[in-house]
């Protein structure tokens, strides 16, 4: 059986949008985290799919070789290797749980405008400016847009996810007590008689 031309985009966006709606489902459902991250790596190539879909071979390349052959491989690693204790980290999850739900909530609220758009604004498809001309390429286009009308947001969102790195390994940091470490600003801070002990040894005995 032979699909029509026309039908075979739909066909392949159901089956992009509904894989990539079940693997980012078991990202949080799955009990092992190994077994997320993996699920984690499926919705991105999935998404790669819908960009593909969507004329962006730019973005979809990028999400594969950036989040895909680094991101999600790094997790995965970390997770591993380090043997994180996921549950001592949920210990006092119940005192965030206020904030979680105002973030859903409003995170709930934007994907209702967006799917009710039609009704809240009918005429917003019209504002939309006018598509990319075809005399230039993909990247050169994203390239334009993001590094002028929003080249402030991309640098919010930079900020963003190192503000997030820099929580990650603090969260995954451990001191082990038995370890020796480096303290840096007491060896700067230090003075003579905190570095040296001079003692009186009398002769023919030692210490």
């Amino acid at each position: 059986m032979i699909l029509p031309a026309t039908l075979l985009p739909a066909v392949f966006f159901y089956l992009f949008a509904g894989m990539c709606v079940a693997c980012a489902f078991m990202v949080i459902a799955g009990r092992n985290t190994v077994h997320s991250v993996l699920y984690l790596i499926l919705a991105f190539v999935n998404a790669a799919g819908l960009f593909v879909l969507l004329g962006a071979e730019f973005l979809a390349m990028i999400l594969i070789v950036v989040y895909v052959g680094a991101v999600a491989v790094l997790f995965l690693f970390v997770v591993m290797m380090l043997d994180v204790d996921f549950a001592e980290l949920r210990q006092g999850v119940l005192q965030y749980l206020p904030v979680g739900v105002l973030v859903g909530v409003i995170f709930l609220a934007e994907l209702l405008m967006v799917v009710g758009a039609w009704v809240i604004a009918p005429g917003m498809p019209q504002s939309i400016s006018a598509p990319t001309p075809t005399t230039i390429s993909n990247t050169e286009a994203l390239g334009r847009v993001l590094y002028t009308q929003y080249v402030y947001y991309f640098q919010a969102a930079g900020l963003v996810l190192l503000v997030a790195m820099i929580g990650a390994i603090v969260l995954t940091l451990r001191h082990k007590p038995k370890v020796k470490r480096q303290n840096i600003a007491d060896q700067v801070a230090r003075t003579k008689e905190t570095a040296m002990d001079v003692r009186q040894v009398k002769s023919g005995q030692g210490l």
